[in-house]
């Protein structure tokens, strides 16, 4: 086995993997012994199938196979011990490749095309300056949280009528062109409809004021312009809708509304543990202090995207643009053309780019992402689900199991190592420029991410 790398460039490089009969003959020798033992076939005993029918049948399968491992094993033990920080994945070498004929050949030469990621190194001070903007945690934006807080523990009241947003349940009776009820049509017992869901604002305005008791006719077509909503509510197929009058009658039942919690201790004793927060002032000064936190990660993420903007920018460098582009397409064959790819091109270019300074960040740096730090943003990001449908206490436990399940996912972990790096380098980014530190508004801070 001989393998060797010619560049071609600074960006560009082959590597040629040379295959001798020793490298594979043994391995196809003892693969097609397996199948002699195993094989079973019509006029022979199993076991006692000839060889040279074995070889016949199987060789030429068996050899490509075995090729095939020895110089995928070959090609990644020597990007891995040259410590070859390539781009994309090898692709085979259209100009140097040579046709092969494995009924006649016992020795391989197999040439592949890399590209290289430029060697960069990453150049910043105290003389950099770089914006670090903070939310001002104001009266406005307290007001907003304990809202959300008083909706998030709110519960169903009765209403008398219909107003915008409340739930209506009732019967639904199929109704003939002459606005009589169809004898055996579709009809729905204690239908929920929903005024949110409701398309059509005529519908709306029909319904708002209703009470409970009246009789309506309702064209359910226009009030459900989606057809999978409106076959779920009606229990039916979809198929039906364009086949069968949708003209209902629907007789109000009950009308229900969410209904906010008030500001109270049962409220506080609900959100943050019982006798944790006593009263209304404790309850705005947690919630500056969740403000705060929260908004600070927004403030440190702004911070990354403008040190990726900035480092874009700065950095020069060139790239194997050619084979970046003959990758992508080989990679994507039948879903992406020339076409599309010069289109999305320049910001293709830009992401390789950033992904190499990332590296380049990671490598000069030493910075290093243990597992424990994963596992803790994984709980972190399962207890915020589970908050955000108003479970604030749960169990350590339970917490744990889910967040082992998110890491089983590989592209879950891929996500969170990289949230972890992105954290680490937005530290570094905190810890050695010049900050220039800029309070905004709620809603100013929010339309920096419109650019």
């Amino acid at each position: 086995m001989q393998v060797t790398k010619e560049n071609k460039d600074d960006l560009n490089a082959t590597i040629r993997i040379r295959v001798e009969k020793p490298d594979y003959d043994q391995q196809v020798t003892d693969k097609l012994k397996d199948y002699k033992k195993k094989a079973n076939m019509p006029g022979f005993r199993p076991g006692m199938v000839p060889m040279g029918l074995i070889k016949r049948m199987y060789y030429k399968p068996v050899l490509l196979e075995e090729i095939n491992r020895v110089v995928s094993e070959s090609l990644t033990k020597f990007i891995d011990d040259e410590n070859l920080n390539i781009l994309g994945k090898p692709l085979t070498s259209k100009e140097e490749q040579k046709e092969i004929d494995f009924d006649t050949q016992e020795s391989f030469e197999f040439v592949f095309d890399i590209g290289l990621a430029p060697e960069i190194e990453i150049d910043f001070s105290n003389k950099d300056k770089f914006p670090y903007y903070v939310i001002d945690a104001d009266k406005d934006l307290l007001d907003k949280h304990a809202d959300s807080y008083a909706n998030q523990y709110g519960e169903m009241s009765d209403g008398e009528e219909v107003q915008e947003e409340d739930v209506i349940k009732g019967n639904l009776s199929q109704l003939g062109e002459e606005g009589d009820i169809i004898d055996g049509g579709i009809t729905v017992e204690s239908a929920s409809l929903s005024m949110r869901v409701i398309k059509d604002e005529d519908i709306k305005k029909q319904l708002t004021g209703s009470k409970i008791g009246e009789v309506l006719q309702i064209d359910m077509k226009k009030a459900y312009p989606s057809e999978a909503e409106l076959a779920q509510l009606l229990g039916i197929e979809k198929e039906k809708i364009e086949t069968e009058p949708m003209n209902f009658q629907l007789t109000i039942e009950e009308i229900s509304r969410w209904k906010k919690a008030e500001i109270n201790q049962e409220l506080f004793d609900k959100a943050f543990g019982e006798g944790l927060i006593n009263s209304e002032e404790e309850f705005r000064t947690r919630l500056k202090e969740e403000i705060e936190k929260a908004y600070a990660q927004n403030s440190d993420y702004k911070l990354f995207l403008d040190t990726k903007e900035k480092m874009l920018d700065k950095v020069k460098t060139d790239l194997p643009e050619d084979f970046i582009r003959r990758w992508l397409l080989e990679s994507n064959e039948g879903k992406l053309t020339e076409e599309d790819l010069e289109k999305d091109f320049s910001k293709i270019k830009d992401d390789i780019k950033w992904q190499i300074i990332q590296d380049a960040f990671i490598k000069q740096f030493e910075l290093k992402v243990e597992p424990s730090e994963v596992e803790e943003l994984a709980r972190q990001q399962v207890l915020m689900q589970f908050r955000q449908y108003g479970m604030a206490h749960v169990p350590e436990e339970h917490l744990k199991n889910y967040a082992g399940e998110m890491l089983k996912k590989d592209e879950e972990r891929r996500r969170l190592y990289e949230q972890k790096f992105q954290e680490k380098i937005t530290q570094l980014v905190k810890e050695t420029v010049k900050l220039e530190e800029k309070k905004l508004k709620e809603e100013e801070f929010s339309k920096l991410f419109e650019k």
